[in-house]
């Protein structure tokens, strides 16, 4: 058994707030496993009666007659015997008609705590989220973290890392043994699952400039680019019949389901945020390298993809800096790989994949030390050794150490 115990601290935390609470993310993330055992055992374990929670898989043949919203709001209904608190939980509440009606009608229900999850293709934060403004409560749920994944990994720290960064952390890849099986699962996965979903969701007829698209996003991981520089590539290769403004709809379909992130740039001197370009990172990076068939497996931009993530779980806000410097007369622009922001906390953080000369280490310092507040900056570097501060006073980080200790921006 996977544990996502801190998942379960999310769901705990909003037990019985009032609010209709929203599991979201991609696909085979590990929805509704968290929901049903993970919490559902939860609660049973804390001394809830059995009979006060009220479970429903949509995807189950033998509840098709749930997807009828009289017969689901009159069979919960019915449920209810006293003035305990029901927890009513429902996987794939989408598949259900007017479910929005549904759901605003258990609000009104006092002794009601209800949970649902539902598929990113139809029941994406962005729908239901504006439905139920400030009556809703959204846990966002990702891939395995590399911690947990070598929690449950049958083998050595090493191994799993090496096998993380390319396959990734869909829960499911835990239980294909083979190179064969686990390649074949995500690129089945990819193909069969995220972009049949966005295909039939958004009713998508350009399917080999869809196909396209997520080939360069996929292939350009950590790198700059927009909407406009992916048109100019299809304009240059002859491709007249498309416009702008199918290239930014089907990117927004990618973001909307939870497939890829975008990372926004900021400028840390004038504290403002520049509108283009952008960077884009997958949700599993097992994924991305399965849709280029496991070819272009650069660790660096791999890392730099599963720090985002990582600083994602642990729930900052996360940009892309600029800190614009002077060079002989010139102003040039700088990047730090990330400005990450939780509350009133913010840190900087460099991706590299060594610091093995002096120069490496001037040149990852560099936009660092040219950053003139006192929050802390941080270079994550591939290492097993424990941390350590440069002459400069920036902190390492090994990579190992960033993802198994969640307070390790805090060293």
């Amino acid at each position: 058994m996977i544990e996502r115990n801190d998942y379960l601290s999310k769901l705990i935390a909003r037990q019985n707030n009032g609010m209709i609470k929203i599991i979201t993310g991609i696909r085979r993330c590990g929805k509704s496993y968290l929901l049903n055992p993970i919490f559902k055992n939860y609660l049973l374990n804390s001394g809830i009666d059995e009979n006060h929670v009220i479970e429903i898989d949509l995807e189950m043949r033998e509840n098709i007659e749930f997807l009828d919203p009289d017969i689901l709001y009159n069979y919960v209904k019915n449920k209810i015997k006293d003035d305990k608190i029901y927890y009513v939980l429902i996987d794939e509440i989408q598949k259900v008609k007017d479910f929005e009606s549904i759901l605003n009608s258990f609000l009104k229900m006092k002794n009601l705590d209800v949970y649902v999850t539902g598929s990113n293709s139809k029941f994406l934060s962005s729908d239901i989220i504006t439905e139920f403004r400030g009556r809703s409560d959204e846990i966002r749920v990702f891939p395995l973290s590399f911690k947990e994944f070598y929690d449950a990994y049958p083998g050595e720290k090493l191994n799993a890392w090496n096998e993380y960064i390319l396959y990734g952390g869909m829960p499911l890849i835990l239980n294909n043994k083979t190179v064969e099986q686990k390649s074949r699962y995500l690129i089945d996965l990819f193909e069969l699952t995220y972009k049949k979903d966005i295909v039939e969701r958004n009713s998508i007829n350009k399917i080999d400039v869809l196909d396209s698209i997520i080939n360069i996003l996929s292939s350009s991981v950590g790198s700059l680019t927009n909407p406009q520089k992916i048109y100019n590539t299809f304009i240059s290769n002859g491709i007249k019949e498309l416009s702008k403004n199918t290239v930014v709809s089907y990117i927004e379909y990618l973001l909307d389901s939870f497939l890829i992130e975008k990372a926004e740039r900021y400028d840390i001197k004038g504290k403002k945020y520049i509108g283009t370009p952008q960077k884009y990172y997958f949700a599993d990076i097992g994924l991305r390298n399965a849709r280029i068939n496991f070819r272009q497996v650069e660790e660096n931009h791999i890392m730099e993809n599963i720090i985002y993530n990582e600083l994602l779980i642990r729930g900052y806000n996360v940009d892309v800096g600029v800190v614009e410097v002077r060079d002989n007369n010139q102003r040039k622009q700088l990047e730090v790989d990330f400005v990450c922001n939780l509350g009133n906390k913010r840190y900087y953080v460099q991706s590299s994949l060594n610091l093995d000369t002096r120069e490496k280490t001037i040149q990852e310092e560099r936009p660092l030390m040219n950053i003139s507040d006192n929050f802390k900056k941080i270079i994550v570097v591939k290492s097993t050794m424990r941390h350590w501060l440069t002459e400069e006073g920036i902190l390492v980080i090994g990579i190992e150490e960033f993802l198994l200790d969640k307070n390790s921006l805090d060293l």
